[in-house]
């Protein structure tokens, strides 16, 4: 067989390497939704071939003109993959998939029809003999206008074996050199279905014609699983789409198959040709261009895939990757692990974090660092980088003494009621101060309350507010800039500006217009003191 997938007459144990047969853009573009145009289909193609993938079946040309148009056009420009183009066992459809595959530098026909009895009896409402006879003369057909034929046996996972068995005889005499044994309900057991390929190998007197190729369906969760048992059973080719998109609850997930060949060869004997670094920016793409998003404990490439929350865990990788993870990130295209700072994170991962973004703090602002940071974490769950940095820069960069710390607040506001903000402030002696005030909004009410305590006279002269991360429980970053009449260091009229951060942002306007004061105060003491 060459790396096309046909055969040329070797035994299958003779292949070293599992031939990926992709069908994200027929079987996965049937999720709900994930309609996708010819440019877009194309694109996902072109990166399809640079990965090497060894199939990609482009679409079901009879279906409708925009199926038939991508499967003319992946022919025309992918040129390193087998090209295929579905069909039922019937000669229109054969037709329409030899013409939109005459410009494929390899096209394949993949034609076929149910094989168990339910299917033979309601769906195609004949005989196991008429079908038998449909199937024959689809292959027989087909092979007229190309070498490469696949025969789809539907439903095999509820066949009768012995039946399946004499139709792949049938088929692979008539000239199939590629057997597709579908799970289509997803019902099968890893067990079952793995005896069921080993079947076909034991039964089957032609079977070293052909190549057998697995396609499973995830209604059990069982799809990637029942694909390695196929292959741990002898079959050559795994049918998957990229995030395990397809009909109901998807197929048999790309990106996990090929990772579990390549992380266990020990175990299953064989590896496939894809360029794996390419998998995570694929499943982006396909994500992106289908709308489907990716959950984030998806295996492989989820966003949680190579992140680490709990303590243990962090201190575990951070030591030796290879305690808690078995797949480094960059074989699959992610740059790094992640470490998620939560809660649950430890003195530990803080201070490498921290390092790693050129931070090393003194034991002092560390600690204002790390119990400001469990606040945000409490609040957010998550601490990502920009929030860290934001974190840094309100504790632990502040390059003069703080005179008074901003300790609660409480507001209370809404439209038909009067804003008022109570604050409790530490002293310069340890003294706590509590006082309110009321404003035109909780903004402007908390600066009177802790005008109240402090009674440092100036004028707010600018207020800005940004988020630093996305979503709805970003952190927020308020900038304050405050004017004093009173002269500063013999200069009149002297700005003061303040930072402050949090999710509320409330809390952050107060900690910014603490920030200014405390800068406020700090000056005019070294004025006194020059």
């Amino acid at each position: 067989m060459d790396e096309s997938g046909v055969s040329n007459g070797n035994r299958i144990d003779d292949h070293d390497h599992i031939i990926v047969f992709d069908t994200t853009l027929r079987d996965g573009e049937q999720s709900p939704g994930a309609a996708l145009n010819v440019t877009e289909k194309l694109e996902i193609a072109r990166v399809l071939e640079a990965m090497k993938v060894d199939v990609i079946e482009a679409g079901f040309p009879i279906s409708s003109p925009g199926d038939f148009k991508a499967v003319q056009v992946i022919s025309q420009e992918i040129r390193d993959c087998v090209i295929c183009g579905l069909t039922r066992a019937r000669e229109g459809d054969i037709d329409a998939a030899a013409e939109a595959l005459k410009n494929a530098a390899r096209p394949r026909i993949h034609t076929g029809l149910g094989v168990s009895d339910v299917h033979i009896r309601y769906k195609l409402r004949t005989t196991r003999e008429g079908a038998l006879e449909m199937g024959v003369n689809a292959v027989r057909y087909a092979k007229r206008f190309v070498d490469d034929v696949q025969y789809y046996t539907e439903d095999a996972g509820r066949a009768d074996p012995d039946y399946l068995y004499h139709v792949l005889e049938s088929v692979i005499d008539a000239g199939a050199t590629v057997v597709n044994i579908p799970d289509t309900t997803g019902y099968t057991s890893p067990e079952e279905f793995g005896l069921l390929i080993r079947g076909i190998l034991n039964n089957v007197p032609n079977i070293d014609r052909a190549i057998i190729s697995v396609h499973c369906h995830n209604d059990l969760g069982l799809a990637t699983a029942n694909t390695l048992a196929g292959v741990r059973n002898g079959a050559r080719q795994v049918e998957v789409t990229v995030n395990g998109i397809g009909e109901r609850a998807g197929n048999a997930s790309f990106e996990e198959v090929v990772m579990a060949l390549k992380t266990r060869r020990d175990f299953f004997g064989f590896d496939s040709r894809i360029d794996t670094t390419r998998l995570y920016p694929v499943s982006r793409l396909v994500s992106h261009l289908t709308s489907i998003p990716v959950q984030p404990n998806k295996a492989i490439v989820g966003s949680n895939a190579f992140a680490h929350s709990s303590g243990i865990h962090q201190d575990g990788v951070l030591k030796e990757r290879t305690t808690y993870e078995i797949i480094n990130p960059r074989d699959v295209g992610v740059p790094d692990s992640e470490i998620i700072l939560s809660a649950r994170s430890g003195r530990h991962g803080l201070r490498h974090r921290l390092s790693e973004l050129g931070y090393e703090l003194g034991d002092e602002k560390f600690e204002k660092v790390y119990h400001r940071f469990l606040e945000v974490a409490d609040k957010k769950k998550t601490v990502e980088t920009r929030d860290l940095e934001a974190i840094v820069a309100d504790e632990a960069e502040m390059f003069f003494q703080e005179t008074y710390h901003l300790e609660h607040i409480q507001i209370s506001c809404g439209d038909h009621s009067i804003p008022t903000a109570t604050v409790r402030i530490k002293g310069p002696d340890g003294q706590i101060y509590c006082d309110s005030d009321h404003g035109t909004g909780p903004v402007d009410a908390v600066c009177r309350a802790i005008d109240r305590v402090i009674g440092e006279p100036n004028d707010l002269i600018e207020f800005s507010i940004e988020a630093i991360t996305e979503g709805i429980d970003a952190v927020g970053r308020v900038t304050i800039r405050i004017r004093t009449d009173e002269p500063v260091n013999g200069e009149a009229r002297t700005v003061f500006s303040g930072r402050g951060t949090d999710n509320d942002i409330v809390v952050a306007s107060a900690r910014a217009y603490m920030f200014a004061l405390n800068r406020l105060i700090a000056a005019r003491r070294e004025s006194h003191r020059a």
